[in-house]
């Protein structure tokens, strides 16, 4: 169990899935959560989820392509609670599988401004509030899309995530004496509403995906989450400039 108590933590895309379990680990730890998400009713629902274990958080409607909703995110976490200890940038999509000849340039820029755009945005703020602190950690969340190529006509999703890996190591490298550790965390298939989208646009159930993992099942949004609070924690202090392979043993193949 890790101690995250006087910390702060900013989790974008924090209305389900990935993003929702962090969030509640996060308060579990007694961190108070600032949760930006698209989705107003999702986000104040993982809000009432953290409430109702007497955890602390607030919901902030965020778009992460829009700057100046990213910057008041930021604002008011550090106004309200002080700081912006950790975050987690973990907004994003996945466009319906195509070809590349198939896909449309509206489909590949919105993936990519939320994917690519979104986390650099949200790097741009937190790191100028965590410079003023002179301390920080930031996870972003990539995917195994973000290491390995995909043939699987998601061409748009995997070059955002690629892009997600350089900026982070290009953050780790920029900030690594100034007290602000940046690493990225890339899951494979995961128990999440994108999961079962991109299972069914593969025609295939998450049992039949979970078997395409050398372990032989999907990942649970809990082992990210744990995996995020570790990057996070003081047991990491050395650790910057990371990718963290959370894929049941796709890549060692």
């Amino acid at each position: 169990m890790y101690d995250f108590k006087g910390k702060v933590a900013l989790i974008t895309g924090g209305g389900a899935g990935i993003g929702r379990a962090t969030a509640l680990a996060f308060a579990k730890a007694g961190a108070k959560v600032a949760i930006g998400n698209r989705n107003v009713e999702s986000g104040e629902e993982t809000v009432a989820l953290i409430e109702k274990a007497r955890g602390t958080a607030f919901f902030q409607r965020t778009d992460v392509t829009v700057a100046a909703q990213v910057e008041a995110l930021v604002a008011r976490a550090a106004r309200d609670y002080g700081a912006v200890d950790c975050a987690f940038n973990n907004a994003g999509v996945l466009a319906h599988l195509k070809p590349i000849p198939d896909e449309s340039e509206d489909d590949f820029d919105r993936v990519m401004a939320v994917n690519a755009k979104g986390v650099w945005l949200a790097m741009k703020y937190e790191l100028k509030q965590m410079l003023k602190q002179g301390r920080g950690a930031i996870v972003n969340n990539a995917s195994v899309a973000g290491v390995v190529g995909t043939g699987r006509g998601a061409s748009s999703y995997c070059a955002s995530k690629h892009a997600v890996v350089g900026l982070t190591r290009a953050a780790a490298l920029e900030n690594a004496r100034l007290g602000i550790r940046v690493n990225v965390v890339a899951p494979a298939v995961i128990e999440t509403d994108m999961g079962a989208g991109f299972a069914g646009d593969l025609k295939i159930t998450m049992e039949e995906f979970g078997r395409l993992h050398p372990v032989g099942r999907v990942g649970q949004p809990a082992e990210v989450a744990n995996a995020v609070l570790w990057l996070c924690s003081s047991d990491a202090s050395f650790v910057t400039g990371h990718t963290l392979m959370i894929d049941g043993g796709t890549t060692a193949q």
